[in-house]
């Protein structure tokens, strides 16, 4: 069992197509394979938190939870998610009903009850970003995935999440669509890679990184030559990010009280 200082962590990666959790100890290390589970849909918070405990329950003992859901999400309070208002995942019909039990949703509180231990609820790409930043300097996460996740770090801590994946890049196209799994299964690694890296010299201006980590499911496809050309300063880091950056979220997110 964990000293009562050092604090089991149970980390969970909430996706568009599935749910993945393990359980960590305070040096980050998983202390059972992690599980992955189909994300159910229709999906309102109630089916999300039995979900999550579902999974909890085949895992060893946690003393706390780190949970990172899809979209905005400000103070553990949802303002908005693309997937999990949707009748059956990523690009089907939005539910009216969905959509207004997701909004305005203490999904923080919600879990935090029914996991029974203290809780910490980020974006997705914030607890990515948790697990890979070197806390020197302004480092912006990119998620590959079903859709674009982002997350930005200034010295280590978080900044207030911006959705860069619902701007238009293209045609009114936004980059969750132009750079999601829908897109790259369609045009292939070589072509889908060429529009990430578009993306990455179109955000270069903006933001003026220290170090862009691209990372999430999709992030090893990118061709060796797209990585080549887009320099040093932009890393590939793995999808375990997800999970291993449970633990340290705590630790970030405390500096940024």
């Amino acid at each position: 069992m964990p000293h009562a200082s050092e604090p089991y962590t149970l980390a969970v990666d909430c996706g568009g197509s599935g749910i993945k959790a393990s359980v960590l100890d305070a040096a980050g290390t998983l202390h059972a394979p992690p599980v992955r589970v189909p994300t159910p849909y229709p999906l309102p918070p109630h089916r999300l938190a039995d979900t999550i405990a579902e999974v909890a329950a085949g895992l060893p003992a946690a003393q706390r939870a780190t949970v990172g859901v899809p979209g905005m999400i400000r103070h553990g309070v949802v303002v908005a998610t693309p997937h999990y208002v949707t009748r059956a995942g990523p690009r089907t019909a939005v539910l009216p009903e969905l959509r207004a039990a997701w909004a305005g949703c203490d999904v923080q509180a919600l879990l935090r009850d029914r996991l029974g231990v203290p809780t910490l609820v980020l974006n997705d790409a914030e607890v990515h970003g948790a697990g890979v930043v070197s806390g020197t300097g302004l480092e912006l996460v990119l998620t590959l995935g079903t859709g674009l996740g982002s997350a930005l770090f200034d010295g280590g801590r978080p900044a207030p999440h911006l959705e860069l994946s619902h701007a238009p890049v293209r045609w009114g196209t936004t980059y969750d669509a132009y750079v999601g799994e829908h897109e790259r299964a369609r045009l292939g690694d070589a072509l889908w890679s060429r529009r990430v890296r578009k993306v990455v010299e179109g955000f270069r201006p903006v933001f003026h990184w220290d170090r862009l980590y691209l990372g999430g499911g999709n992030s090893r496809r990118v061709s060796a030559t797209t990585l080549e050309r887009l320099g040093d300063d932009v890393v590939v880091v793995p999808n375990q990010a997800g999970i291993v950056g449970g633990v340290r979220a705590w630790a970030l997110a405390a500096r940024d009280v």
